[in-house]
């Protein structure tokens, strides 16, 4: 790999990172927080191996020929079990720091262990296929895990407001269907031309949807003097 695929790969994480930083616009979170939810995102990628193995050995198959358990397999083998790595790294280290203390706190903590994951994964399929892999990567997958990041601290932010679990048991779960969808219509275009559509639609809504989100939490920041009520 060269050093300039090696920085494509890696810049994408990065420029997220910062973008949310930057949106947390009332009360900034620790610097040392945000570079170890990265460190953990980073980590994810261990147990996420070790779980999607397992996952092969019970037979979920995303390539699967029949569609049915193609889709199964993709929200169950591939957004749960990364989804479920993201969101153990966030809820039981940086969501009971004390610096989470507002419903923002979700997102950048969640955007932040899912960049860390990204970032890796970027790296090793740059490694194998390359500088156009990176770059097609870099406004496709890695957005994608950013947009995840921000449903699932979105929910996280309201467990932590509201003191439910159920809201980031939801957040885990629509989240694992989102991500699941993604990589269903992406893998399945052989199959059918329209899932190159249905794929668009899932990316573009998932974007449009992580805005609002990030609007809303900001919005209703305690430490925002005009802060909205909920919508």
């Amino acid at each position: 790999m060269t050093l300039s695929t090696l920085l494509l790969a890696v810049a994408p994480g990065l420029a997220i990172c910062i973008f949310i930083y930057w949106k947390d616009k009332f009360e900034k979170e620790p610097l040392t927080l945000l570079i170890v939810s990265f460190l953990l995102g980073m980590f994810s990628v261990v147990p996420t191996l070790i779980l999607s193995l397992i996952g092969q050995i019970m037979g979920f198959d995303p390539e699967s020929n029949m569609l049915w358990w193609s889709l199964i397999s993709c929200i169950v083998g591939i957004g749960l079990v990364e989804e479920y790595c993201k969101y153990f790294f966030v809820r039981f280290y940086a969501y009971r720091k004390p610096a989470f203390n507002e419903p923002f706190d979700g997102i950048t903590y969640s955007v932040m262990v899912a960049m860390g994951f990204a970032t890796v994964e970027n790296v090793m399929y740059a490694w194998n296929g390359g500088e156009g892999v990176a770059w097609l990567r870099m406004f496709t997958a890695v957005p994608a895990h950013a947009t995840d990041g921000i449903f699932l601290g979105y929910f996280l932010g309201l467990q932590k407001m509201h003191g439910k679990k159920f809201f980031g048991l939801l957040g885990l779960g629509l989240t694992a269907v989102s991500h699941g969808l993604y990589d269903f219509f992406a893998l399945n275009t052989q199959h059918n031309a329209m899932f190159i559509l249905y794929w668009f639609i899932v990316f573009v809504l998932s974007i449009y949807l992580s805005f609002k989100a990030i609007r809303i939490h900001r919005n209703n920041s305690p430490f925002n003097p005009g802060a909205e009520p909920y919508q």
